[in-house]
């Protein structure tokens, strides 16, 4: 049977340290019940002694989640230790995570110190550490630059004080997965009594190995892997739990397990993002927008085939509802018949091929295809009852916001009014009253295309109709005037027949 694999998950600590990202208590609580029933082994509650707010969270995590361990981090200071330890009196099972660092440039220029003195301070902290809680671990911070002997001298020893985990940092981010590796091999080798303890690897994405090098570590031993949801934290960010926990599960031959419930992924990845008001890159691995979209007609063609041509992982393992076949100018006409189909049109042979040309010269001119460029194409425009088109948009604010919408669905006119926390959440829930969608908007994003007080706004939003995600596009002046086209464009995007059960 393969090793369990641990998974720490620091986002509620290392992955707050993001400028802009702080959440209050409430907030992660709600992350940390998250992360409880996506199945992590520990969650780094915070670091009391830093503040007041930390301190209250790690107490409130304690008492909101039970199967997980919390843990709270400290240096190799007795005031700290005492304070974490107080901080975690209501945790089931609690862990003080303190260390210090072991690199020559940490020794000297930052602690300035001795090799000698910085193993007596961990031995110490460890030691203080157990009189609280029999669960500890040490942190070897700079561990990625430290001299090989002397890392392997103070883990022993810190093992010997009542350490049940060694966290070897790539605090810098400086490693290459050989060298991470083989730090890892080391310990394992020379370290005598290791077998006493847990090794953990905690990389930082500087030069962005941190994945590479985690999984390195665990290749060559560690049992442990701290890393954040979206790979957030300090400067570049840390390791992703995403992407570590299904590297493992597509490679077979790494022989450990997670208690991971990899499709609840996706929806954590999405809390996060919201909560920290930090988006998702779209190319990010195993989460981002484009991960599971292909444009690419050689690409559709063969996912459409077979989804293992292209994917080596299905998008339901991780809580996407299925991959996404966008079409542009790259696309073959395997991807346009499956839209087509989509829409209840069949076309086939020369007409098919007839439709593909004319089709390959609106993509050429527009970035963005969508169901009224499609029916345009086969002429069948007119047919759609369902499409949206905006009309009218006027807001203004006599105590609230208040915010009116003229649409034409179809044939027919329509126009509503709704009130609003601002103007486009007003315009929006007007547009809402006429189309009656059943959808959920989930990522709302506003960049400056322009510079300068009449800049052009670009709004991308991403709405869920059951597990399918739909987006849409626009840029304006305008904000709200864009807000306003890019929920209409993504609403146009649902096909009729799940727009009709709207």
């Amino acid at each position: 049977m393969s090793d369990k694999l641990w998974i720490f998950d620091t986002t509620l600590r290392d992955g707050e340290q993001v400028p802009g990202c702080q959440l209050n208590t409430q907030e992660k609580i709600v992350v940390a019940k998250a992360l409880e029933e996506l199945g992590v082994d520990i969650i780094e509650a915070g670091f009391p002694i830093s503040s007041p707010g930390d301190f209250n969270s790690v107490v409130e995590i304690s008492k909101a989640v039970s199967n997980p361990i919390i843990c709270a981090l400290s240096r190799a200071v007795e005031k700290d230790i005492e304070v974490a330890a107080q901080s975690l009196k209501f945790a089931k099972k609690a862990r003080i995570h303190t260390g210090i660092g072991v690199s020559p440039y940490h020794i000297k220029y930052k602690l300035r110190s001795t090799p000698d003195d910085i193993i007596a301070r961990g031995v110490a902290a460890v030691k203080y550490a157990r009189r609280f809680v029999d669960d500890v671990e040490f942190y070897a911070e700079d561990a990625g630059r430290a001299e090989s002997d002397f890392l392997n001298k103070i883990i022993e020893e810190v093992i010997k004080a009542g350490a049940t985990v060694v966290n070897i940092p790539d605090t810098t981010g400086y490693c290459l997965p050989e060298q991470y590796g083989a730090i890892i091999a080391s310990l394992m080798n020379n370290v005598p009594n290791i077998d006493k303890a847990i090794i953990a690897t905690h990389c930082h994405n500087d030069l962005g190995m941190a994945t590479a090098n985690t999984v390195s570590g665990v290749q060559h031993g560690a049992r442990q892997v701290e890393v954040t949801i979206n790979g957030i934290g300090e400067r570049a960010g840390n390791t992703s739990m995403e992407e570590v926990v299904m590297a493992i599960k597509c490679h077979k031959s790494i022989d450990v397990h997670t208690e991971i419930v990899t499709p609840k992924i996706y929806n954590m990845s999405r809390l996060v993002s919201k909560l920290m008001n930090m988006p998702v890159q779209p190319n990010k691995a195993i989460v981002g927008r484009n991960a599971f979209a292909h444009s690419s007609g050689i690409h559709q063609d063969g996912v459409l085939k077979h989804r293992e041509n292209y994917e080596i992982i299905d998008p339901k393992d991780v809580g996407v509802g299925e991959s996404t076949i966008v079409l542009t100018a790259r696309s073959g006409r395997a991807a346009l018949k499956h839209h087509l189909d989509a829409l209840g049109v069949e076309l086939e042979g020369e007409e098919l091929r007839e439709v593909y040309e004319s089709f390959l010269i609106m993509a050429d001119s527009k970035r963005d295809i969508g169901r009224k460029d499609l029916l345009g194409l086969v002429g069948k425009y007119m047919e759609d009852s369902s499409f949206i088109e905006l009309g009218k948009v006027t807001y203004s604010s006599n105590g609230t916001i208040q915010a009116q919408v003229s649409l034409k669905i179809g044939d027919t006119e329509h126009t509503s009014t709704a009130h609003g926390n601002g103007p486009v959440d007003a315009v929006l829930k007007a547009i809402e009253k006429s189309a009656k969608p059943t959808v959920e908007l989930e990522e709302f994003l506003i960049q400056a295309i322009t510079h300068g007080s009449d800049d052009v706004a670009k709004v991308h939003m991403r709405l869920m109709k059951g597990d399918t995600p739909y987006h849409g596009f626009a840029s304006h002046t305008d904000i709200v005037l864009a807000s306003a086209q890019a929920f209409v464009d993504a609403l146009n995007k649902i096909p009729v027949k799940e727009y009709a059960t709207a």
